[in-house]
């Protein structure tokens, strides 16, 4: 293969820590109809990719090349692709979760994960942004149908997507108490918590009462004791998709509802996130960038579990 038809990629042939990360060379894909071969500038790095490094997760067996945050240019398209041309600034999410592959210099995208590039942020802030604001604003606006005056509990409210949910709830007009230790309040209060709660001196289940919607990042015993935090007719939603039918029992037990989801790769989830952002209500906070063969300095840092916001990957 020659350079022009070969591209750089972080791959693995091996699931276990990030030592087993490696840059490799890759044959360049070509889009089919209906996809755009992107050339990536940032990806972000979410908990998901450590994941399924260390474990296969959806995926199985190695090898294969993580990502699924993506902004850059559009390098050509497919055949019927009327939406973007060559040069076009992109960003979106892969689908999740077997359109991965954005840890690249080059990835392939279907038409329906990307949006413009809104103009008014670099490519490092659009790339931290798709995944998890996708799964925020799907939690909230689809599944919860979050309304103005509504309270709504969103815990590790610092993370990555909670950071981002906290800022999509408050555009939505609700009132919004997050979780998060004691250091990090200060940075709930600027991006617009009302109510910070630490979680690591007080029981939240017990000091925190009826909320119309909880966002669930953590999953296991939060998700259960979670529930009763609702308003009769309130609404869990967790954002681990695996787990018992306990949760189910115990929300009809309670006369609440919960559900689990996965994020879904979503154009008109895309745009509005990019309205969010052209308007200054959406922001990711960047906890580190890295450039791409660097990838496995990312993954130690975030499995340290105490990153506030993204952390992103970097293509010259």
């Amino acid at each position: 293969m020659s350079d022009v038809n070969t591209m750089r990629a972080i791959g693995q042939d091996v699931l276990g820590g990030p030592e087993v990360l490696k840059e490799v060379r890759l044959e360049r894909p070509e889009p089919r109809p209906n996809e755009v071969l992107v050339r990536v500038r940032a990806a972000g790095v979410n908990p998901t990719d450590w994941k399924h490094r260390a474990t296969g997760g959806f995926l199985g067996e190695p090898p294969f090349v993580l990502g699924w945050d993506v902004c850059g240019e559009v390098a050509a398209t497919g055949v019927g692709v009327a939406a973007f041309r060559p040069g076009d600034e992109v960003f979106g999410m892969l689908p999740y979760p077997f359109g991965h592959g954005s840890h690249a210099e080059y990835v392939i995208a279907p038409v329906r994960a990307l949006w413009h590039k809104p103009a008014s942020v670099d490519h490092t802030q659009a790339g931290a942004l798709p995944l998890v604001s996708l799964t925020a604003w799907q939690a909230l606006t689809e599944q919860a149908d979050l309304r103005p005056g509504q309270r709504v509990l969103i815990h590790a409210a610092a993370g990555g997507v909670g950071h981002v949910a906290v800022q999509i709830a408050k555009a939505r007009g609700a009132y919004v108490i997050g979780t998060a230790s004691a250091g990090k309040h200060d940075f709930l209060r600027e991006i617009g918590v009302d109510e910070p709660v630490d979680y690591r001196s007080t029981d939240v289940t017990e000091t925190v009462r009826d909320v119309d919607v909880v966002l669930d990042t953590l999953g296991g015993e939060t998700s259960l004791r979670s529930l009763r935090m609702l308003r009769p007719g309130g609404v869990l939603v967790s954002i681990l998709p695996v787990g018992s039918r306990e949760l189910f029992d115990e929300a009809e037990r309670l006369g609440v509802r919960a559900v689990r989801m996965l994020v879904d790769a979503d154009r008109a989830g895309m745009r509005s996130v990019a309205e969010l952002v052209e308007s200054g209500k959406l922001r990711a906070t960047v906890a580190g960038t890295y450039p791409l063969a660097d990838a496995a300095k990312a993954h130690e840092q975030g499995e340290t579990g105490r990153t506030t916001g993204k952390l992103v990957l970097l293509v010259d």
